[in-house]
């Protein structure tokens, strides 16, 4: 009964962690609220493994997985990009744009949850990468114009609800004594993070950034051939018709 219990403590975990992140960012300490749902992610990453690991997994951890990944990853770093960036601008777009955000992650947990995925894909950039690229984002606000962090917001919220394919790393394996190690790893990285909170938020922004717009330049690559093919038939097509007719 304990060994079943250890996925979701890790769940817990993340949720916590986004709850730090909030109460973080309205103190006014947003370094520290990023690093918080950085680390969310890290929890969120492990907890299915450590399930696999365990021969754990349920449809209550699934279900407890995504309830805490709308707060951490959805809620926090929208919140986080609100105190930052978007609060003083006008109420009538702020309010709609950060609310968006955990609404479309909402609904992009909500298919994950019902529709067979791709083995090895993701349909739509996951939320923890959304959110992640969210709060660290908003450490660039006295560099960045709040119009760019308003479009960033949406792009991110279409980009969780598209059917833009991303690379699914979650079913790489933890081996079983791995499972003792990984709140020791949690705890040095919370450790670190501490110490270097912005310069480690920045960097794990670099990350995440390239992640999401590899996703991007996958589709347009996709749309691209698509519309090569189309022309090429449409091009024999052509000369079909004037082979026949000419």
């Amino acid at each position: 009964m304990i060994q079943k219990s250890i996925p979701s403590l890790f769940t817990l975990g993340n949720l916590l962690l986004g709850m730090f992140g909030i109460m973080m960012a309205l103190d006014g300490k947003i370094g520290m609220a990023a690093i918080m749902v950085i680390i969310a992610m890290l929890a969120d990453g492990l907890d299915g493994r450590v399930a696999r690991a365990l021969g754990a997994e349920s449809e209550f951890g699934k279900e407890l997985d995504s309830l805490s990944d709308v707060v951490s990853f959805g809620v926090a770093p929208a919140l986080i990009m609100y105190v930052t960036s978007l609060h003083d601008l006008n109420n009538a777009l702020a309010w709609p744009v950060t609310a968006i955000f955990p609404m479309f992650g909402a609904l992009r947990l909500a298919r994950f949850n019902v529709r067979p995925g791709i083995p090895g894909y993701f349909i739509g950039l996951p939320i923890p990468a959304a959110g992640g690229v969210l709060a660290t984002l908003s450490l660039f606000h006295k560099d960045v114009s709040a119009p760019f962090m308003v479009v960033a917001t949406l792009l991110l919220s279409y980009l969780m609800v598209s059917t833009v394919k991303y690379p699914n790393f979650k079913k790489i394996g933890l081996p079983k004594k791995a499972v003792v190690g990984a709140p020791v790893v949690i705890v040095i990285a919370v450790a670190v993070a501490v110490v270097f909170p912005e310069q480690i938020s920045k960097m794990i922004f670099g990350l995440l950034a390239l992640y999401a717009l590899y996703g991007l330049k996958q589709n347009f690559d996709r749309l691209a051939a698509r519309r090569r093919r189309r022309n090429r038939r449409h091009r024999s097509d052509e000369e079909a018709y004037h082979s026949k007719n000419g």
